[in-house]
């Protein structure tokens, strides 16, 4: 198989944003501080390779507090955040908590929080079972009602249609959630948003990027695993401008037969996506052929976000929000 007259598209940005750089690195420092074990609630971030190679490196990986973490233990919280339950929980366990919850998942939870002081009837646009999701809907349970499509949209139900506020997860694709608003406004006028956009910055660039670099391609390939939000987002992103897209854990998910006729190929990564998995795949594309390889940048990033207190050097997620000039 070879395709030498193809030519290679980069996005830029791709790959790690600010939030799971910070989360990677949290989990990376908390091995380093303290005797093991270090446990770690849920994966992360969604990719298997980060989850894998932290596993080997000391990390345990768990989905319950109650029966797999030793009371005393030390607990770090992935970047999608969790529930009051569970911080209650990991206190009654008197477990040592190090959150590594993503600065900008924090602000959706602020946000419900003072939502639902004020009596609201909460929509939250998003994915069931998605850890953010779940972690968001467990700050005021009885108030957030789920909306995951147009349709729901179109036929959600609020007590009180004039105390209605909306939020969103921080991953979803902007063009969908923009049309879901849109109906939203229509049929509850009053409904309060966000003072600012709860779909977070590394979401909206990356499928920026996609856009510009599959409105030119015939097949666009996305790094990432099959339980990252965002990386699915950008595979829908991409098809919706009409190229043939796929999302791949890691080069030897590539299927010969998706390159057949391809003159232009695109390559993007989700946020939880190691840049050495783009690489590998640029590596084996070119060895097929190509020595073209041109970025598309639509914007560069310059966030970070500093560890969370429990670490040396830590900052909260609530000053490194407001760092960025997000209302919470």
């Amino acid at each position: 198989m070879s395709f030498p007259q193809a030519k290679l598209l980069l996005a830029e940005p791709r790959g790690f944003c600010a939030g799971v750089e910070r989360a990677i690195k949290v989990v990376e420092l908390a091995l380093a501080s303290f005797a093991a074990p270090v446990y770690v609630y849920h994966e992360i971030v969604h990719n298997g390779h980060v989850v894998k190679e932290l596993k080997a490196r000391g990390a345990i990986f768990v989905d319950k507090l109650d029966h797999e973490v030793p009371n005393g233990s030390i607990i770090v919280f992935s970047a999608h955040g969790v529930s009051p339950e569970v911080r209650r929980t990991a206190r009654a366990k008197s477990l040592r908590v190090i959150d590594a919850t993503c600065p900008l998942v924090t602000k959706v939870h602020a946000e419900a929080v003072r939502f639902a002081s004020r009596g609201c009837t909460i929509l939250l646009v998003g994915h069931a079972d998605h850890d953010e999701v779940v972690g968001t809907v467990g700050e005021a349970p009885d108030q957030i009602v789920l909306v995951q499509s147009l349709d729901e949209a179109e036929t959600v139900d609020v007590p009180d249609p004039t105390n209605v506020a909306v939020i969103t997860q921080t991953t979803l694709s902007m063009d969908e959630t923009e049309r879901i608003f849109d109906v939203i406004r229509r049929r509850f006028p009053a409904a309060r948003f966000p003072s600012s956009a709860d779909i977070c910055y590394a979401t909206h660039n990356r499928q920026r990027a996609v856009k510009d670099i599959a409105a030119r391609a015939d097949l666009v390939l996305v790094v990432g695993s099959e339980n990252s939000s965002n990386s699915m987002r950008l595979v829908e992103v991409a098809r919706t401008l009409g190229a043939e897209a796929h999302l791949i854990d890691d080069v030897s998910q590539i299927d010969s037969r998706w390159l057949s006729g391809a003159r232009v190929v695109g390559v993007t990564a989700g946020a939880s996506a190691p840049e050495t998995l783009v690489q590998e795949v640029i590596g084996y594309l070119r060895s097929l052929g190509p020595d073209e390889v041109e970025t598309v940048e639509v914007v560069r990033e310059d966030v970070r976000f500093g560890p969370p207190p429990q670490l040396p050097g830590g900052v909260s997620s609530t000053k490194a929000s407001k760092l960025l000039e997000i209302d919470l």
